[in-house]
């Protein structure tokens, strides 16, 4: 079942993944997430192999045995916004984090010829100056994403979220992936492909919001859930500060919006199908 499997996956990403401290104090980091508490890893037998990236939109915790990120927050503003679209896009241009040890970091070697793209957690039309966008494009704040999901639904649900964040002032957002042990790798260094990736968000002006966990192949579904429910499945609570009321609410979450994109397809995606699709059977209230 997806539950076990998530279940299960959580476990493998505290195990395999100690904590170190790469955290540049000048940043603010503490108000890119709710009452000054970023998201937290549920089980931990184990002290994680993980490093902190503070960067001026967004705060990250990466896995030095996985080199991925495993979540990265956000504080999304109507005003940081304006900003970011009147800017538009100034680059385009991904690097690797040189603030982690080189052979504890992905590499742009890692993601060429995979067929699968370079996918901002925090994307990079939250930033509202040159520098900002630039920090979006560390790998540190990238996962490999599917064409089909990166371009299609995934887009949406990015659209939807920055809409709301106009509506209402302001949104703390947390997005991140799961990993399979012994999943589908990519690159020398071995980077893990994710079988899902996750978006929470939360709304402070109305008390509300929820999370949306997408499959991340040549077909992608996604469903709604609660940050309850989200834990479970992931072993990560985006909003530790949160009432259990906020955690156990039901989800109240605006409907993607239409890509503007039309998704590359892949000759792998057959073959990765196979590798991936007997895991991720049992996704309900899809959209």
């Amino acid at each position: 079942m997806l539950r076990d499997f998530l279940r299960a996956s959580a476990i493998f990403a505290t195990l395999a993944l100690p904590l170190t401290g790469v955290h540049a104090q000048t940043h603010p980091c503490d108000d890119l997430s709710v009452g000054h508490t970023p998201p937290a890893l549920l089980a931990q037998p184990v002290r994680p192999n993980t490093a902190i990236v503070c960067r001026r939109v967004y705060i990250a915790m990466q896995s030095l045995d996985a080199r991925v990120p495993l979540w990265s927050a956000e504080h999304l503003t109507d005003e940081a916004l304006d900003s970011a679209e009147s800017l538009g896009r100034v680059t385009k241009f991904f690097h690797p984090e040189t603030g982690l040890p080189y052979g504890q970091r992905a590499e742009l070697a890692d993601y060429r010829g995979s067929g699968l793209d370079r996918g901002h957690l925090t994307p990079s039309g939250s930033a509202p100056d040159q520098l900002s966008q630039e920090e979006t494009f560390s790998l540190a704040n990238v996962v490999p994403e599917t064409p089909a999901l990166n371009e299609g639904v995934w887009t949406g649900i990015e659209m939807a979220v920055a809409d709301w964040a106009h509506r209402v002032g302001e949104l703390y957002v947390v997005t991140g992936p799961v990993l399979q042990a012994n999943g589908p790798t990519i690159g020398r260094d071995r980077i893990p492909v994710p079988v899902a990736i996750w978006k929470a968000v939360y709304d402070p002006v109305h008390e509300q919001g929820g999370a949306w966990l997408c499959r991340n192949d040549d077909a992608p579904v996604c469903e709604t859930l609660s940050f309850a429910a989200l834990e479970q499945r992931t072993g990560i609570d985006p909003f530790p500060s949160l009432s259990l009321q906020s955690h156990s609410a039901d989800p109240a979450l605006p409907q993607p919006e239409i890509s503007p994109y039309t998704p590359r397809s892949r000759s792998t995606a057959a073959e990765r199908r196979a590798l991936i699709d007997p895991m991720l059977r049992g996704f309900s209230r899809r959209f």
